[in-house]
């Protein structure tokens, strides 16, 4: 019983002891890490002095990211569903490009946006449905700004401004603005662009419905990296000085999150609110209707889309 007693003892000396030695070595290191993390620290903020000198001189800025979601499957004798033979797809691409220059006493920003993507449903069991990929999202957009500095912050600036469609109706509608202001740059990357002299180039085949008018455009866009993240937000409206129902506005959002080689997870979501739009759809799904939709009633919905799916970081 003394032996036993003994080397129960013994044992539980002998963790103590290890516990103690353990809770002293996490001690130890921790002590270690706080110094090690100022290191680092250190280093960051030195990094990103360089990185802020390169920005500061001129030349030429490019950079590409994009996304691709996809998503494809088919079933065969799957009776629980109503369509027991069937293929369905869905794929998604987009890419979000710019080319800055940027010079002592002017710059010269571009910038590329697209997104489109297409779905399918095809019923097997049916030879007269659609059995090809529909393009759905829908999106181009380009835009050009010049500006000429006068001091770090403001420019006198010109800006063309172009939004259509791609894979339906290319340029019906198209909008086109192009208008000269001022040119704010509160902070690096960012540009807030004011022109009270712009017009609206609207180009459709429905003239009653679209109009080209003179107003006022207001752009907002800030793109930037932080390590592996990739985002961009662009907001572009355009307000008419002959009618609001002639305005109209966009608010784009990209992020990429780069995980390995260039790849990672994007997403991407766009708003938009265009009452000429509104109305033309109106008119499109009810042709002869008494009284016909107009700018007084017809419904303006926030539109929107969005895409999630793989990154590539250029």
């Amino acid at each position: 019983m003394k032996n036993l007693l003994f080397a129960i003892g013994a044992v539980f000396l002998v963790t103590c002891t290890y516990a103690q030695t353990d809770v002293e070595k996490a001690e130890e290191l921790k002590a270690q890490l706080g110094p090690k993390k100022d290191s680092i620290a250190a280093i960051q903020a030195r990094i990103d002095a360089l990185q802020g000198e390169i920005n500061a001189l001129p030349g030429w800025r490019k950079g590409a990211f994009g996304t691709i979601g996809a998503n494809l499957s088919g079933a065969k004798n799957w009776f629980q569903q109503g369509n027991p033979n069937n293929s369905a797809g869905n794929i998604g691409v987009t890419l979000n490009g710019f080319a800055n220059l940027k010079q002592e006493k002017y710059f010269w920003n571009n910038a590329l946006n697209v997104n489109l993507q297409w779905v399918k449903l095809d019923n097997k069991d049916i030879d007269t449905d659609d059995d090809s990929f529909n393009g759905t999202t829908d999106v181009l957009n380009i835009t050009s700004l010049f500006g000429y500095n006068l001091s770090k912050k403001f420019a006198i600036s010109a800006l063309a401004e172009y939004r259509t469609s791609i894979i339906n109706n290319f340029n019906d509608p198209g909008y086109l603005d192009a208008g000269i202001g001022a040119t704010w740059l509160p902070v690096e990357n960012m540009v807030v662009v004011i022109h009270p002299l712009n017009y609206n180039f609207v180009f459709s085949s429905q003239d009653d419905v679209f109009e080209s008018s003179m107003g006022a455009k207001i752009l907002v866009d800030y793109t930037r990296q932080i390590g592996a993240v990739n985002f961009k937000t662009n907001f572009s409206t355009f307000q008419s000085y002959k009618s609001g129902d002639l305005s109209n506005w966009t608010w784009i959002n990209s992020f990429g999150y780069t995980l390995w080689n260039g790849i990672g997870l994007g997403f991407e979501f766009g708003l938009r609110g265009n009452k000429q739009e509104a109305l033309a759809n109106a008119l499109a799904q009810n042709p002869v209707p008494t009284p016909g939709p107009t700018f007084e009633n017809v419904d303006n919905p926030t539109q929107s889309y969005w895409l999630f799916g793989l990154n590539y970081a250029f």
